[in-house]
């Protein structure tokens, strides 16, 4: 090999240490790697720009903003309300069915993060023996269809950029469903090993949010459990105030009634989604301000609200702003937000007016933090257009009436111009991240094909004197991914073996699509750490897992999924 080839190996090389060392910023490591390989001329200024607009890689990113929108309705929301039953056994395949048709057309790491406030304010069952099962789900979900996972997708924008037909939307459907059904049984069977913990709730750190439960709203006469107030994402109902009685330990049967005040804890920029209940108004806009610019302060001890209540201090005309939410440090907040008296050091979401940056007594009583962008939710004909749109695109594509691509850039287009999505969230959601480590990779296959590694590769193995079969050859790129992304993640896993299988698909004369596939779905078999799949790390902490916890469940799951994968794609595809 020359000198070329073994500067741009050691790149390689020290990009998978890399991302062994910093597992937590892969695009910084994937980042660095694009920059030396620009820097020192191992690939062409058109090599770059082609990998950065990779037809795949942009369905993925579409993709991925298209379904924000899906999020802001509540259609995931009201599915999981369904999910959580008394006997175990009926939650555990409810939310196993679930998740997994959910995860096959949804973005899995959607799917998870709505269903992580159920599992965890569910009475009935404790969050740990649900959670590492629903993670597993939705990965397992996720390779059911090309747009199931990303890593799907990130192999067939590699596929495109090998000047190869694209994957098709079910091809990866029938070993799917082989690893669903023997891992599902596999996770059942082994549902005695996972822990049983008491969630701790983290009340005190969290904000608190008053809404008033209006005469007319169709909350009156249903309980806790019934309207959905147990399911929000982020958001947990932690008392309910009746006139002097306060309520702390919510039931789920306990009754709404009238002029309820119900007290949430949690994420302030969720709390758009208690627009969702029918004459549910919160404090803030009975004071005459929307929930459209929000701005967090911390009280100063000179403030004139110290030891006062905002009912008392006329906080509205004082500042022209409410209080959305409260919180205070160490210590749990109770009682309606208008008879709180205030303390220094207090922090609080206030809704503001116009008038309120003009006023000059702001900066003597508050110290400025930020503004609070909160997560909007869509409602009506935005909603059913969202859902309906989503759907049809999906179905467009997989039934081959028109290209994923296309399906997605329309429906991107028409959720844009209807408002179901904004520019603005659209730059705050913005995958960034996967942008670049999906490029970077791109690059860093042509590295290889242009310093003759993938040549010299394919020409070392056709004349190995091992005579390596192509069945041993497929068992070797599963199991190098499989060990890539316990180490580091799916996605770049995916994007680092994937140039070394299709060269040695090559090499032995085999079926090049079973060894992209094994890449495809070895990427997606994270069980064994909680640091190589998203959903994994979700879990992870909301569950309060230790590693030991995935290891005694993953380790079965894994060997059977890699098991099944093996037979599958050798059955399936052929070699």
């Amino acid at each position: 090999m020359t000198l070329q080839s073994y500067f741009v190996l050691a790149v390689f090389i020290g990009t998978i240490f890399g991302l062994i060392k910093f597992q937590q910023r892969p695009s910084l490591v994937f980042g660095v790697a694009l920059l030396i390989l620009f820097s020192t001329q191992m690939v062409s200024t058109d090599q770059v720009i082609k990998s950065a607009s990779n037809q795949g890689l942009l369905t993925l990113i579409l993709l991925m903003l298209c379904s924000i929108a899906l999020e802001k309705t509540r259609l995931l929301r009201l599915v999981a309300m369904k999910v959580i039953k008394p006997c175990y056994s009926a939650t555990w395949a409810r939310l196993f069915s679930f998740t997994v048709i959910s995860s096959a057309f949804l973005n899995n790491t959607a799917v998870v993060s709505t269903m992580l406030a159920p599992i965890r304010n569910n009475p009935n069952h404790s969050a740990s023996k649900l959670l590492i099962p629903l993670s597993y789900a939705a990965i397992l979900g996720g390779t059911l269809t090309l747009v199931g996972t990303s890593t799907n997708l990130i192999v067939n924008s590699l596929v495109l950029d090998a000047n190869l037909p694209s994957l098709g939307f079910f091809d990866f459907t029938l070993v799917g469903l082989c690893l669903v059904v023997t891992c599902g049984i596999t996770l059942y069977c082994c549902r005695s090993l996972l822990p049983d913990r008491n969630m701790k709730e983290g009340e005190a750190q969290s904000y608190f949010i008053e809404a008033k439960v209006n005469p007319e709203s169709t909350l009156i006469g249903k309980s806790v459990e019934q309207n959905g107030l147990r399911h929000l994402q982020s958001l947990f109902l932690v008392e309910i105030i009746r006139g002097n009685c306060v309520f702390t330990a919510i039931a789920p049967n306990q009754v709404i009634q009238a002029n309820d005040k119900l007290i949430f804890s949690g994420d302030v920029s969720k709390v758009s989604q208690l627009h969702l209940f029918d004459g549910l108004s919160i404090f803030a806009e009975k004071r005459g301000l929307p929930l459209d610019n929000l701005r967090e302060v911390v009280v100063r001890p000179e403030s004139v609200l110290t030891g006062k209540t905002l009912k008392s201090i006329g906080f509205r005309s004082l500042f022209d702003a409410a209080v959305v939410a409260i919180k205070r440090d160490g210590e749990k907040v109770s009682g309606k937000i208008g008879e709180v008296k205030i303390r220094p050091g207090d922090f609080l979401v206030l809704a503001v007016g116009e008038d309120f940056k003009s006023r000059r007594n702001i900066r003597k009583n508050f110290i400025l933090l930020s503004d609070i962008e909160l997560d909007s939710r869509l409602s009506g004909k935005k909603e059913l257009l969202a859902i309906v749109g989503f759907v049809a695109a999906i179905a467009l594509a997989a039934f081959g009436v028109v290209s994923l691509f296309k399906a997605v850039v329309l429906l991107l287009g028409v959720l844009l111009l209807s408002g179901c999505l904004t520019s603005s969230e659209i730059l705050r959601r913005f995958p960034t991240e996967i942008w670049v480590i999906i490029s970077s990779a791109i690059v860093l296959s042509y590295a290889l094909q242009n310093s003759g590694i993938i040549t010299s590769f394919s020409e070392l193995m056709s004349h190995s004197a091992l005579g390596l079969s192509p069945l041993m050859a497929l068992i070797a790129v599963y199991i190098v991914t499989l060990f890539l992304t316990e180490l580091v993640t799916n996605n770049a896993a995916a994007a680092l073996v994937f140039p070394i299988a299709y060269g040695l698909a090559l090499s032995v004369d085999a079926n090049p699509i079973a060894f992209i596939m094994a890449v495809a779905f070895g990427a997606s078999a994270s069980f064994i750490s909680p640091y190589g799949y998203q959903t994994n790390l979700m879990v992870f902490n909301a569950g309060q897992y230790k590693l030991n916890d995935f290891i005694k469940i993953g380790v079965p799951v894994s060997v059977v999924y890699s098991v099944t994968c093996i037979t599958a794609i050798v059955a399936v595809f052929g070699l």
